[in-house]
């Protein structure tokens, strides 16, 4: 069986297009939802309507966490159909990740502290009977909460979530079946397509009360009923306050990293899952490339099958290997310079991290380079999202993506 294969029988969204993990199937689905970018998504974007009816968001996010379609071909497509004040909503949308991600990039220790605690979450698993039940209900779509365990089915099934649902699925996790955030965050990690260590953990966090401190995210029934046309109405089986999570971890500000450049010489093209189709500096187009891919800890098969689908199912690493297979593929290609997309906080950047004075050792400058997207949306991140959003025009313009 082929990668491409586990991707035959999923459910089809927006008429013709499955999350097939090529960029020529990302940039379909994007021709198949410019035309919604404007009034109809302002109007229906936070309606969840089920995975047979995908027509009320633009399920593009499995391409553009792995960059296989980027934010700017999303927003120019948007611009060039929509006036900007009809696309603000969807606008706002693209640049939510960039938020993020950017915030994150200026937080790292939440990253590093989230990890600490999901691994003392899990040995309290092993500890303690009754929450490792609970947890295997949730988990298993058995909690009881019909439209809960829905949506439990559909993420295994099918690797993706409604955005609303998404929020839903977390306040529920949190305040009424009372489990730790973490565990869900990292369940939606091993089974989302588009899971991204920004965008899941701050968002977790955002709905616990962590990320804008005492301000949490209540599921209700009526709202759930309203905005999934019916489907689901759990009257009396949601909790009914949602006391903010605490932590005591102060997590100061970092600096972004300064923009690196491109090295003049031969270069070795390195490709991660963070940015599967590269345009970067002025790199040959006959360099030769190496792509690289370690799955996290219990991954789902669905998730695995996709990133090295998106990666031309390049040869999975551990976690220990990075070093030794860009060092030997450097040798074979004749040249000490190494260049790839800057990896944001997470897996892929730890792993750079830990390869990167093993490289030096063997005199190997691993270069790493950001988009201007990035550049330009990421120190705008550093507080809440208003912040960011007052910049959208200006970020627009310098991006050449004016209307």
């Amino acid at each position: 069986m082929t990668t491409s294969d586990l991707f035959d029988d999923l459910p089809r969204l927006n008429k013709d297009v499955v999350f097939t993990p090529t960029r020529a199937a990302g940039l379909a689905q994007l021709e198949t939802f410019v035309s919604r970018m404007g009034d109809h998504y302002t109007a229906q974007r936070n309606y969840d309507l089920g995975a047979q009816d995908r027509s009320t968001a633009s399920a593009l996010s499995p391409w553009i966490r792995h960059r296989l379609i980027t934010e700017e071909e999303v927003l120019t497509r948007a611009l060039a159909r929509h006036s900007p004040s009809a696309a603000s909503k969807f606008v706002q949308e693209v640049f939510w990740r960039g938020y993020f991600k950017g915030w994150l990039e200026q937080h790292p220790s939440v990253w590093k502290a989230f990890r600490h605690d999901l691994r003392l979450a899990y040995a309290r698993l092993e500890n303690d009977e009754v929450l490792k039940h609970d947890y295997t209900d949730a988990t298993e779509g058995r909690s009881g909460i019909a439209c809960f365990d829905h949506w439990v089915n559909e993420l295994v099934q099918t690797g993706y979530l409604h955005n609303h649902a998404r929020m839903w699925f977390a306040s529920i996790w949190i305040f009424s079946l009372r489990l730790p955030w973490q565990l869900g965050a990292d369940f939606f990690m091993q089974h989302l397509l588009d899971g991204d260590p920004a965008s899941n953990t701050l968002s977790w966090r955002w709905v616990g009360g962590l990320h804008t401190k005492g301000k949490t995210y209540l599921a209700r029934a009526s709202n759930i009923a309203k905005y999934t046309g019916g489907r689901f109405n759990p009257e009396g089986q949601l909790a009914g306050l949602a006391i903010a999570l605490e932590e005591l971890e102060e997590h100061p500000f970092v600096p972004l990293p300064l923009p690196s450049t491109a090295p003049q010489s031969k270069t070795l093209r390195l490709i991660t899952e963070e940015d599967c189709y590269p345009e970067i500096g002025a790199i040959q187009s006959d360099a030769p490339v190496l792509r690289v891919f370690t799955p996290m800890p219990e991954q789902s098969e669905q998730v695995r099958a996709f990133k090295q689908a998106a990666l031309q199912d390049t040869e999975v690493l551990s976690s220990a290997s990075w070093a030794a297979c860009v060092i030997e593929a450097a040798q074979a290609a004749g040249t000490r310079e190494v260049i790839t997309a800057h990896a944001p906080v997470g897996p892929t950047a730890t792993h750079l991290a830990q390869a990167k004075p093993l490289l030096e050792r063997e005199g190997i400058t691993l270069h790493q380079q950001m988009r201007a997207y990035d550049c330009l949306t990421w120190p705008h991140a550093n507080k809440g999202f208003f912040k960011l959003k007052k910049q959208i025009p200006k970020i627009l313009a310098q991006l050449d993506l004016k209307p």
